[in-house]
């Protein structure tokens, strides 16, 4: 056991070194301002979203870029409650309310982005959820952006709110990390992640790649999926947005039911992918998580097991510790890293709770159970 623990250890510090290197590496200075801007439309798939639409719709009314160079376009996937009412009642302009072209039954995120790129007017389509709040800066920086770089698909940067609350706690924290690798894999191109609460893409691009068409039939991956569809067809295309002024905050679950079948949606897409590296790093990162429990459980047959898993769970902190604190003080979050050793056994913990229950049966999610 010995042994197998200092081979994980020596491999997953390998790994966290290669992030941690490419985090720092990726480049955050501000773009210049668009000579030319890009016109955007912005579209928000909305389910059930009374609460959280009118915050949303009131943060893209005080954005810095001129009204004249965006759209906001609400699909209103069968929601249930007032959503629809919010949206026409709201006094933004160039706001639009849609609702899918499908029967309800076949609805589904992806069937909401479709009908508005369908109707949208913009060269670039930037995507959020409709519980999240933008900084006044997002659609200007993501416009100078666009217009230095020319990318087709921009993955940008997303952050958790949080009261003291242990679970909202814990989720801005491993959110972090999670951010942290996206900007490191998507910076390095080692391999594709972002999030659908912040990106963007050329309507182009979607186009070019025929959409969502071969991976419709997943109930989610409208972010990652159609994001490696993308770098596929042209990997140099494929960029990330690293600045605090393009930076969404979002919400976290309230009861940890939630939470579960959040994670296990995130994790439900993990086999579909066809990208042999990303496949590779979660598998390892699982099993390299499966076996402080491994050791915990070989402690009742030799307790020297149980000092091996505690040297392990130490050095995994040490390992992680520089790489999570940079990213959390480019998210002004560094008080979160209090808390980072003793929610390391939580977070290994979910870690295979959440593999394992993402492999069987189906989840709910916004009233729809999905599989």
């Amino acid at each position: 056991m010995l042994v197998l623990s200092i081979l994980f250890l020596g491999l997953y510090a390998l790994l966290i070194y290669y992030y941690f290197y490419h985090w720092l590496q990726a480049p955050s200075h501000e773009s210049p301002p668009a000579k030319e801007p890009v016109y955007i439309s912005v579209l928000i798939p909305a389910r059930n979203e009374e609460q959280n639409i009118g915050p949303l719709l009131d943060a893209l009314n005080k954005q810095t870029l001129n009204k004249n160079q965006f759209e906001v376009l609400v699909i209103d996937d069968f929601s249930e409650d007032s959503t629809a009412d919010v949206v026409k009642q709201h006094p933004l302009r160039n706001l639009k309310l849609l609702e899918p072209t499908v029967d309800e039954t076949l609805s589904s995120k992806k069937k909401a982005i479709e009908c508005g790129i369908h109707h949208a007017n913009g060269e670039l389509i930037v995507t959020t959820d409709a519980d999240c709040l933008p900084p006044p800066t997002w659609l200007e920086t993501y416009s100078n952006f666009y217009s230095e770089h020319q990318p087709s698909f921009i993955a940008a940067p997303v952050r958790f709110s949080y009261s003291k609350n242990v679970l909202q706690i814990f989720q801005a924290l491993d959110f972090i990390v999670l951010q942290g690798i996206t900007a490191a894999s998507v910076s390095s191109g080692f391999h594709t992640m972002c999030n659908g609460a912040n990106l963007a893409y050329t309507k182009r691009a979607f186009i070019d790649v025929n959409g969502f068409e071969g991976i419709d039939g997943i109930a989610t991956g409208d972010d990652m999926l159609l994001m490696h569809k993308v770098w596929k067809n042209d990997p140099s295309k494929v960029r990330y947005l690293k600045h605090t002024k393009a930076t969404t905050v979002t919400q976290p679950m309230y009861t940890w039911r939630n939470f579960l079948m959040q994670r296990k949606r995130w994790a439900s897409k993990t086999f579909v992918y066809d990208d042999f590296r990303i496949i590779l790093v979660l598998a390892f990162v699982y099993l390299f998580n499966c076996f402080f429990f491994a050791l915990l459980i070989a402690g009742f047959f030799d307790p020297l097991n149980w000092v091996y898993a505690a040297g392990f769970l130490l050095m995994k902190t040490l390992i992680e510790f520089p790489f999570v604190y940079s990213v959390a003080a480019f998210y002004k979050e560094t008080k979160l890293m209090r808390y980072f050793l003793l929610f390391q056994p939580l977070h290994m913990f979910l870690t295979v709770l959440t593999g394992l229950l993402s492999q069987s049966g189906r989840y709910e999610w916004k009233g729809r159970r999905t599989k």
